[in-house]
């Protein structure tokens, strides 16, 4: 560790992985509620259960990104972070905030209060004063680090990262925006959902992605820059237009139609570059790096997020098609694998090379940290693949034949049974990752070569 600032990273590690847990754990008992549908039914409904399962993981993966930013950000300005004490206030109050979500929820207070209460819009049902955190949390945090790399060296990394950063903060002004009309409340919501996790977020992915190929391969830096550049483009240019796949049945002009399914197809570029570039940085580095778990994490983040986000979204994101698959389990299937690689990944990925540095230690324990990769990801794929054929089955069903959606139900329990197995394989891999980066690891008092080599 060559700065001192770097360990606020280690804090919002712990409270991103905690929220992870939550987050998993939420994930199973929906998947069991699926397969026996009365279960918990009146202590914690499946719309709270669900909203919890949402919530944490659009918060715990936003917390990773600021560790990761808090971590990456002194190396490459070389110089420490602007306020280690704004930093800490700064999760302070998303920790607040995120523990007041939990009790609203649950025991759904202040219904229907405009300023306590639960919004009821997906994603965003965090009430308003939670909200208000958020962005005070966010500027803080964007002053920070701008603060940073103004004063510091500026580099690629820094600016895309940056450059997502603000973009994340700006989109989620839009949350506070809640119209009376349905189909104008959703052209503004998609504004959030999808201009992050297929705008800004991207480009925080290409950023952290490429931080982790200078560390993990040793490429030059001017190579893995051009490639950033070429990536961040391409997201940048199908990403924004691509929200129209969104707009096809709400109400917005039938042009949108046009507009969706063709920029939404060009979305597949960036995923399959990213993908690309990960492995040629891995073949062009040929370095024999000690942390051979976050190389695993990091090709595996890029190869997922690539099949998740571009593949599976490709299937349903043609006009024609979505008409029949809109809201059906192709969806979920899409959803779970394109998170899953795209960012949740990347947050495990960047945890396993930053957590032995901060703590002083030789990469530990990498095969279990190897082992949950494997387990997470085949679970995460077997639930995919699963949920693709529930889809399907759904699509034909009910979209085609018209049973109603509950006949339709009774006719999927083989895939939700399947389905919670593969949740129960994602839950052990989960456990598994915590157990590899948090509890064992001899401790030494200087960190040994391999922590060194590391953090050059």
């Amino acid at each position: 560790m060559k700065y001192q600032s770097q360990k606020i990273a280690l804090a919002y590690m712990y409270v991103a992985l905690a929220l992870f847990t939550v987050q998993v754990l939420m994930g199973l008992l929906l998947g069991y509620i699926y397969v026996q549908p009365n279960f918990l039914s009146e202590i914690l409904p499946f719309n709270i259960a669900r909203m919890l399962h949402t919530n944490s993981l659009v918060v715990w993966l936003i917390t990773g990104f600021f560790g990761a930013a808090y971590f990456l950000i002194p190396e490459e300005s070389e110089r420490e972070i602007h306020s280690p004490m704004l930093a800490y206030l700064q999760l302070l109050i998303l920790v607040v905030g995120t523990a007041g979500v939990v009790v609203t929820y649950l025991f759904n207070l202040f219904d229907g209060n405009f300023l306590l209460g639960n919004e009821g819009r997906e994603f965003l049902e965090q009430p308003k004063w939670v909200k208000a955190g958020i962005v005070v949390a966010a500027l803080i945090f964007l002053f920070n680090v701008t603060m940073t790399v103004l004063k510091g060296r500026k580099t690629a990394v820094t600016n895309i990262l940056l450059l997502g950063l603000w973009g994340l903060a700006l989109l989620f002004l839009f949350a506070f925006y809640n119209p009376e009309n349905l189909a104008l409340d959703k052209q503004y919501w998609w504004y959030v959902v999808h201009l992050w996790v297929e705008g800004v977020w991207e480009l925080i992915m290409a950023s952290i992605l490429a931080y982790l190929m200078l560390k993990l391969t040793g490429v030059d830096r001017e190579v893995v820059e051009k490639w950033l550049y070429v990536i961040v483009a391409t997201a940048l240019f199908s990403g924004i237009l691509g929200t129209g796949h969104h707009y096809y049945w709400i109400g917005t002009p039938g042009y949108w139609q046009w507009i969706g399914s063709i920029f939404s197809s060009l979305e597949v570029i960036p995923f399959f570059a990213m993908m690309s570039f990960a492995f040629v940085m891995v073949w062009k580095g040929r370095r024999n790096h000690p942390n051979r778990a976050a190389l695993l994490w990091s090709l595996g983040c890029a190869t997922l997020a690539f099949f998740g986000a571009g593949v599976w979204g490709f299937l349903h994101t043609l006009h024609g098609v979505n008409y029949y698959t809109h809201g059906t389990q192709i969806t979920a299937a899409h959803g779970h694998l394109a998170f899953f690689g795209a960012y949740v990944a990347l947050n495990l990925a960047v945890f396993t090379y930053m957590a032995p540095i901060l703590r002083g230690r030789d990469p530990y324990n990498q095969v279990l940290n190897m082992a949950s990769f494997w387990l997470m990801s085949s679970g995460m794929v077997f639930m995919t693949v699963t949920l693709t054929f529930a889809g399907a089955v759904q699509t034909h069903l009910q979209r085609v034949m018209g049973m109603n959606f509950i006949e339709v139900q009774d006719q999927l329990a083989i895939f939700f049974w399947m389905r919670f197995g593969s949740g129960v394989a994602v839950v052990l891999g989960v456990l598994l990752f915590l157990y590899s980066v948090l509890v064992p690891g001899r401790e030494v008092v200087a960190p040994g070569p391999a922590v060194q080599a590391a953090a050059e």
